[in-house]
């Protein structure tokens, strides 16, 4: 008896070792689950890349932080892990993210713990459910899960599963989120608006220079001030492929684009890729130069100015996908090499 309770206590310890953080593998990508703490941490060699978490102080799981090969975080620590010098406004802006300001008229893009409790009230919240499939490799790892998006009233609308796939190689950290929204009972509209539907949140270096105040309102004229700051060591540029750069990329549509700049004087370049099977192809950039860097392809009558309009709608147990990937160089990258991404994300996802 004693000898079997301490082979148990043996397989136990062995288990929880084995569950930790400090135990994955050396090599590869490792996706490790830890439903209790409400995260899965993702590694590359050992090493932390980032991890998809759903604490109770956000309305919806997201990707924080990001980081490149170099180990660089490319996103904003702001309000989960604050750093200096960032800034602090839109604080539903965290890390890489998935959701929308208009579906059947209920806002999800903007709710967030700081707002009033009447405000939340009559927000949407992305509720994580479970993991479906975990699972590590030598060159890629892939998670599955679902989630539902809530109404107010706290009845589902939508099914949420999403496929991520993280692959890596030398200087390169690549993420792709292949998101299926299916309906419940009624038919979901996502009325056209500007605030979707991939959004990722950037450090303060990779912001581009700006020595103005600005404010922006969203669909509900709520106002956001985004302060001017001291632009020292911010040096980000979007580019988009139709050639757009910098402000003029906001509001115009690409299959891509990118931001690049520079951290501790080390390049560093994002770049998004729409698909073309997504809905709304090729999508709007709704890319703000304080850091939003989103991808919006269900905001045509709003960036078109009226003369285009899809109005998205999803009918009761029908479902619509969306493909999407993000690359994090630590490189600059020329817009020839950034369609060459494009076209390799276009032939391995369908």
């Amino acid at each position: 008896m004693t000898t079997q309770l301490s082979r148990l206590r043996v397989c136990s310890f062995a288990m929880l070792i084995a569950s930790s953080l400090h135990a994955a593998p050396d090599k590869g990508v490792t996706v490790v689950p830890n439903e209790a703490a409400r995260r899965v941490d993702v590694l590359v060699d050992g090493q932390p890349f980032t991890s998809y978490i759903w604490p109770d102080t956000l309305k919806k799981p997201v990707l924080f932080p990001l980081r490149s090969a170099s180990g660089t975080v490319v996103t904003r620590g702001w309000p989960l892990e604050p750093r200096a010098g960032e800034r602090t406004d839109h604080p539903h802006h965290v890390g890489l993210w998935f959701n929308y300001e208009n579906v059947n008229g209920v806002d999800f893009w903007n709710n967030s713990t700081t707002q009033s409790a009447e405000q939340q009230a009559k927000m949407g919240t992305i509720v994580h459910r479970r993991i479906v499939k975990a699972s590590s490799g030598a060159d890629q790892g892939e998670l599955e899960v679902e989630a539902d998006w809530m109404m107010p009233d706290g009845q589902p609308v939508l099914r949420e599963t999403t496929k991520f796939i993280f692959r890596a190689s030398m200087g390169c950290r690549v993420v792709d989120r292949i998101s299926t929204l299916t309906a419940f009972e009624k038919p979901v509209v996502f009325k056209d608006n500007k605030d979707g539907l991939l959004g990722l949140r950037v450090r303060r270096e990779l912001e581009q220079p700006s020595t103005e105040a600005v404010t922006f309102t969203d669909a509900s004229g709520r106002p956001t001030t985004v302060k001017a700051m001291d632009t020292n060591g911010v040096s980000g540029l979007y580019r988009s492929s139709e050639g757009k750069t910098g402000d003029d990329v906001w509001g115009t549509r690409g299959r891509w684009a990118t931001l690049a700049g520079k951290v501790n004087e080390k390049d560093v370049t994002l770049l998004m890729l729409d698909h073309p099977l997504n809905a709304g192809f090729p999508t709007y950039w709704h890319a703000r130069g304080y850091g939003l860097f989103a991808a919006n392809p269900l905001g045509e009558e709003i960036f078109s100015k009226g003369k285009e309009k899809l109005n998205l709608t999803i009918e009761p147990k029908k479902f619509v996908t969306f493909r999407y990937r993000l690359v994090i160089l630590d490189s600059a990258a020329t817009p020839e090499q950034a369609e060459a991404q494009y076209k390799k994300f276009v032939d391995e996802v369908k």
